[in-house]
């Protein structure tokens, strides 16, 4: 599997759920959590979807939020991190 740049995450969710493919935005985001050395069965993700701004590359923003199933809070840098911008 490809590596996956943590720096552009959000921008291939949201392009994903442009292209009709949301069904493995999951999955990429579990990868990217299992790159990070975190156990993705230990978090609930969910996407938010808002439509983008006038004048931006893409017509979706898709928000990624992350939820521990143990109801401890996630990391506050983590949750930053996942929802970087290119």
């Amino acid at each position: 599997m490809p590596q996956i740049n943590p720096f552009t995450i959000r921008m291939q969710i949201a392009r994903m759920f442009e292209q009709g493919q949301s069904l493995f935005a999951e999955m990429k985001v579990q990868d990217w959590l299992k790159e990070r050395n975190y156990n993705p069965k230990e978090y609930v993700i969910r996407f938010n979807q808002k439509m983008a701004p006038v004048g931006a590359k893409s017509s979706v923003v898709v928000e990624i939020e992350l939820l521990r199933k143990d109801g401890q809070p996630v990391e506050q840098w983590l949750q930053q991190e996942v929802n970087r911008q290119a």
